[in-house]
């Protein structure tokens, strides 16, 4: 599940540093943890409420990346960039809240009785929310391949969500839970963009992240109970492949990606995403998958390719 601290606010590529694994490697290692994410997620829940699991993964990712912070951001440091201000350290607290206390807080909710393949179906359609809120908000300009990939998103979104609804699969309370996270992740992805807070990239994700985590821990003890516990090894394996594989590794994976290629075309990787949502539920968790899905996620890929894709012109 990506927040916005994946945005790149200088715009420019820096100098890709060496690596011992090919891209296209590293391009498919990053889509397997992203997409997975929902379905490790799900595995975590059946022993343990999920504000409770969810403010203990932030507040351990957050710690971790907060004490490698320095190692990491030292190129950054080199490179003479400003200097971060108290103003950026309020965005990215009020970003964090967004990306990692709403955001997921409703959507690791919503798992508790919806699918992973659902779930990571739905949020897949981050690019398209933020393509409509880019334009009146950061000023860019919306092509009509944009405006075509939106409603062909809007057309798969139409076919699962009657598919899974019709079909009993899944809740209306549910799907409302993901929307409502997924429209908090547009707002804090486009927070991002429009503030531009200055920091290094880890340092920043962990303010991010302890932000997020901070703020749900009084919510999780007053709605979830810590005697629903149960330490099993599902529970301490989840927690561990979401705080090392993804809020560590997917980062890693995807801030490296970022120095081989602009933003922009790094976020055509999305479009991956729903077939690999409905792969992983099926295959971790033995979800079913109904027909319709398949149908539906066709136009959802196509139209978050139309949308992130780069504009063709001179460079």
């Amino acid at each position: 599940m990506p927040t916005a601290s994946k945005a790149n606010p200088s715009g420019a590529v820096p100098a890709a540093p060496a690596t011992f694994l090919p891209l296209p490697l590293l391009v498919a290692l990053f889509c397997v943890l992203w997409s997975s994410a929902f379905a490790g997620a799900k595995l975590s829940l059946a022993d343990c409420p999920p504000l409770i699991l969810l403010a203990v993964r932030l507040l351990l990712a957050g710690s971790l990346m907060l004490a490698l912070a320095p190692l990491w951001d030292s190129g950054a440091r080199r490179k003479g960039l400003p200097p971060i201000r108290r103003r950026d350290i309020v965005a990215l607290i009020g970003i964090g809240v967004l990306n990692n206390a709403v955001y997921l807080g409703l959507n690791w909710t919503a798992l508790t009785f919806t699918s992973s393949a659902y779930t990571a179906v739905l949020t897949s359609c981050l690019p398209l929310l933020v393509a409509l809120g880019a334009g009146p908000l950061l000023g860019e300009r919306m092509s009509p391949a944009k405006w075509a990939g939106i409603a062909l998103g809007l057309i798969g979104v139409v076919i699962v969500l009657r598919s899974r609804l019709a079909g009993a699969h899944e809740t209306l309370a549910g799907t409302l839970l993901i929307a409502g996270g997924v429209s908090a992740l547009a707002a804090g992805t486009l927070a991002f963009k429009y503030l531009a807070p200055r920091g290094g990239i880890w340092s920043g994700n962990a303010v991010q992240c302890l932000a997020g985590g901070l703020a749900l821990i009084p919510v999780a003890l007053a709605t979830e109970s810590t005697g629903d516990i149960r330490l099993t090894a599902n529970l301490i394996g989840g927690l561990a492949f979401l705080v090392i594989g993804v809020s560590i590794g997917g980062y890693g994976l995807w801030f490296y990606l970022l120095t081989r290629a602009s933003a922009t075309a790094a976020s055509s990787l999305h479009f991956l995403m729903p077939p690999l949502g409905l792969f992983f539920g099926w295959l971790l968790l033995g979800e079913a998958v109904p027909p319709l899905d398949f149908l539906g996620i066709v136009p959802i890929a196509l139209g978050i390719w139309l949308v992130t894709r780069p504009a063709r012109g001179p460079a």
